[in-house]
C-alpha cells in the first residue's frame, strides 16, 4: 500500500522594513525634529542623501541623491550627520524582536529583513494576525514602525511591503499571486535590469503578465539561461527559502569630500583611519571577520560626462580580521604603494572574504597573545563608547584632528 505524502504547506514569508530608518532614528531621539524634513548626509554639498524623512521626501528628496540636489529641492530641510554606532544598536534590537517571532530571519540590511513564519500559526495566528503583532513589537521595543509585506514567495513580500509604505501591512494568498503580479510593469521582476527590459519591451513584454503568457522554451530562446528563471517568477514560483545564516559579502565605508586631498596627505590617512575604525565596529557588531581589504580611491581628475577615474587596490591576509586599526594599517600601506601624483576627491575602504568568529589567528603580525587581548579589550572598550555617545566620540591616532570625511556610506 502506497501513501500519498501531503503537500508541503504553502510558505510565509514576511519582509520587514523599516520605514525612512537613518532620518526615523534622528527623529526618535531628538523629539524637536518630528514632523519635519529631515536629511541624513554629509555637511558637504559633494556627498549623498543616505535617508530622508517622509517630510522631505514630500519634496522629492531620496536616499543617494547628491546632497546639492536635495538642498535644491528642499532649502529648508534639516541636514544632519549620521550616526552609524547608534543606527546598529537600534537594527540589533529589531534583529532580535524578529528572531523571536522566526529563528529564521534573513538581513538585508541594518533596516530591512526577510522572516520565514511557515509553520508558526498555532503559535502566531495568521499571517495577518503574525504581521499586527510584528509591527507592534517592533514599535513597542524601538518607538519606530516598520512596514511589512507578506507572501508566498520573497519577491512578493518585499513588493508587497515596498508597496505599504509608510507604516503599513499587506498580506497576499497563493492562490492571488497571479492576479496580483499580472498587472505589474515587468521590471518589477528581480533581476530585470536595462538591457533586459530593453530586449523584453522589443517584443511586446511590458508586464509581469505579458512574460507569464511565453511558453518556457521561447523565453530561454529570448533570454538564454535567464529564461527559465523569468518564466518561474512571472508565474509566481520562487524556490529560494529565507537563509538564517545568510551573511553578508563584504562591508565598505566611503567618504566624499568638500575639497580634494593629495594622495600622500595627512588628512587623507585620517580619514582611513576613521574608515578603518568604522568598518572594525561593525564586523565585530556582527562577529565577523575580513581576509581581504580593499582600498578605493576616486581621483580629483575629470573623464567628462560626471565620471572621475577609479582606483582600487586589494591585498590578501594570512588571518582574518577584526581590528580597525590592523584594517587602517594595511589600507595606508595599500596607500603608500600608490606613487601616481594625483588628488583625490573620494576614498573608501572595503573588506570581503569573510568568516565567521573564530579564535583569534596571530600569524599576521606576529603578535603575542597578551597584545591580542590588550587589542581586543581597548576595541571593546571603543565599541562601548561609540553605541553609548556616538561613533566620532572618541577615535585612535590622528582622527581627532580636523576631519575631512563629510560623507559616509553604508555598504
Amino acid at each position: 500500500m502506497h501513501g500519498h505524502a501531503n503537500p508541503p504547506p504553502e510558505r510565509i514569508i514576511a519582509h520587514a522594513d523599516l520605514d525612512a530608518f537613518y532620518a526615523s532614528v534622528e527623529q526618535l531621539d531628538h523629539p524637536e525634529l518630528r514632523g519635519r524634513p529631515v536629511i541624513v548626509a554629509g555637511s558637504s554639498m559633494r556627498g549623498v542623501v543616505s535617508s530622508a524623512s517622509y517630510e522631505a521626501r514630500k519634496f522629492g528628496v531620496r536616499a543617494a541623491m547628491p546632497s546639492a540636489q536635495a538642498h535644491q529641492l528642499c532649502p529648508h530641510g534639516i541636514f544632519v550627520r549620521g550616526r552609524m554606532g547608534r543606527y546598529v544598536e537600534i537594527s540589533r534590537v529589531v534583529r532580535q524582536t524578529f528572531e523571536a517571532f522566526s529563528p529564521l530571519v534573513e538581513p538585508l540590511s541594518l533596516d530591512e529583513a526577510f522572516i520565514d513564519l511557515t509553520g508558526t500559526e498555532r503559535l502566531l495566528g495568521t499571517a495577518l494576525e503574525a504581521g499586527r503583532a510584528l509591527k507592534r513589537r517592533v514599535f513597542e521595543h524601538t518607538g519606530l514602525v516598520v512596514s511589512v509585506g507578506i507572501a508566498p514567495i520573497k519577491m512578493a513580500a518585499k513588493i508587497l511591503s515596498d508597496m505599504s509604505k509608510p507604516d503599513g501591512l499587506l498580506v497576499l494568498g497563493a492562490d492571488y499571486l497571479r492576479r496580483f503580479f499580472d498587472p505589474l510593469p515587468v521590471e518589477r521582476l528581480w533581476g530585470v535590469g536595462r538591457v533586459t527590459l530593453e530586449r523584453m519591451n522589443q517584443v511586446g513584454i511590458r508586464t509581469i503578465g505579458d512574460l507569464a503568457g511565453y511558453d518556457v522554451m521561447t523565453l530561454r530562446q529570448l533570454f538564454g539561461s535567464f529564461g527559465p528563471h523569468l518564466y518561474e517568477l512571472a508565474n509566481g514560483r520562487d524556490p529560494h527559502p529565507v537563509v538564517a545564516d545568510w551573511q553578508r559579502k563584504s562591508y565598505a565605508e566611503e567618504s566624499t569630500f568638500e575639497h580634494d586631498l593629495e594622495l600622500g596627505s595627512l588628512e587623507l590617512k585620517r580619514v582611513l583611519i576613521a574608515h578603518g575604525e568604522a568598518v572594525g565596529r561593525r564586523l565585530r557588531a556582527d562577529r565577523v571577520r575580513a581576509r581581504t581589504v580593499t582600498l578605493k580611491l576616486k581621483l580629483a581628475r575629470p573623464l567628462g560626462g560626471g565620471r572621475y577615474p577609479l582606483v582600487t587596490r586589494s591585498l590578501s591576509l594570512e588571518a582574518a580580521i577584526d581590528d580597525g586599526a590592523a584594517i587602517t594599517r594595511t589600507a595606508i600601506s595599500l596607500l603608500d604603494r600608490i606613487s601616481v601624483p594625483e588628488r583625490v576627491r573620494l576614498a573608501g575602504i572595503q573588506v570581503h572574504q569573510l568568516e565567521r568568529e573564530d579564535p583569534i589567528q596571530l600569524a599576521l603580525f606576529n603578535a603575542r597573545h597578551e597584545t591580542s587581548s590588550r587589542s581586543g579589550r581597548l576595541n571593546r572598550a571603543l565599541d562601548e563608547i561609540a553605541r553609548r555617545f556616538g561613533e566620532n566620540a572618541v577615535m585612535r591616532g590622528l582622527v581627532q584632528a580636523e576631519r575631512a570625511a563629510p560623507t559616509r556610506r553604508l555598504k
